[in-house]
């Protein structure tokens, strides 16, 4: 005699994990509510603010609002790709682009893994006090910092060379100078606070692995290659693919201060140019269409690295 397999309503069923994940809400409450002032957070200055990705379809006028000005479909990204500066900003934007994914991004990973040999811990947090100063100064005084050090007309590196018998340089106007200025400011800058975070994956190493490569007979620099990178390799993946999301956010501050006629032709980019062309000249539908288009950018890149990443065996964010 077979025996009868009785099998549940999907209804009930249905009721059932309704009912579960009720329970475990009403069970870690007060984790639901620690997350709800980022939630609302996000929801207010991310997502809501994305309605406004409907001015790069519109000739937007203030006076008219969003639901009144004319729909112009793609006339604003015609423009921009039609510009003949489109291809300059290009070029510019992504040859600092990448001077920062080539030149500082490796830099926090190098100096995390220097503090971590370390073994005086007063001095390990001297040094770390000290290189993240840097951080919390605002660019104009990093450009100021600059201007000082650099300028023909009583800077203290063009003094000195003088002194020397030499000419002195125009390293604030020369366009050869321009792009490795602006990398060495962000290397100086955020070099130092980029470290947290790799230190903190430092710090989560299982010990034993390096007693246990010592006993092997493994000096300093292969537990370094053998396990304290590999340790770390995650980390680092997901940072460079969120770092391409915004690869092409060069930073408007610190290159409208670093810019001047002589090196605008080489340091022009699309941040600066939206504000001057887009913002300060009232042309918000056209901004608009150009922040969109880096958004897209960034977002091809991101899944493109972690597709990537996941090809090659790595965990990636998606």
């Amino acid at each position: 005699m077979k025996s009868e397999v009785i099998t549940p309503h999907p209804s009930s069923v249905g009721k059932a994990y309704h009912r579960n994940r009720l329970r475990r809400m009403v069970r870690n409450k007060w984790l639901y509510i620690m997350l709800l002032p980022g939630l609302i957070y996000f929801i207010i200055f991310k997502y809501i603010p994305m309605y406004g990705v409907l001015l790069a379809f519109q000739n937007y006028q203030p006076f008219l609002g969003f639901l009144n000005s004319e729909w112009v479909g793609m006339k604003h990204f015609d423009r921009f790709f039609g510009d003949p500066l489109f291809w300059m900003l290009l070029k510019n934007t992504f040859i600092l682009a990448a001077y920062n994914i080539f030149f500082f991004f490796p830099l926090p990973i190098i100096v995390a893994l220097m503090l971590n040999e370390l073994r005086i811990e007063v001095y390990k947090r001297f040094i770390q006090t000290l290189i993240y100063i840097p951080h919390f100064m605002s660019w104009v005084v990093i450009v100021s910092i600059a201007y000082l050090l650099f300028t023909t007309e009583g800077g203290v590196v063009n003094e000195a060379i003088a002194a020397f018998g030499g000419e002195k340089i125009q390293f604030l106007a020369s366009p050869e100078w321009f792009r490795g200025f602006v990398t060495a400011e962000v290397i100086w800058k955020e070099t130092g606070w980029g470290t947290i975070i790799f230190l903190a994956a430092l710090a989560g190493v299982d010990t034993q692995l390096y007693e246990a490569a010592r006993m092997d007979g493994a000096n300093r620099l292969r537990q370094l290659w053998h396990i304290t990178l590999p340790a770390i390799r995650s980390t680092i993946i997901v940072l460079l693919i969120l770092r391409l999301g915004n690869f092409l956010d060069t930073g408007f501050e610190q290159i409208w201060l670093m810019l001047n006629p002589l090196n605008r032709e080489v340091g022009e980019v699309f941040d600066t140019y939206v504000y001057s062309t887009g913002i300060a000249q009232g042309q918000y539908s056209y901004s608009t269409a150009v922040g969109l288009f880096k958004s897209v950018v960034g977002l091809a890149l991101v899944f493109g690295a972690n597709y990537l990443a996941k090809r090659f065996g790595e965990e990636g964010i998606l």
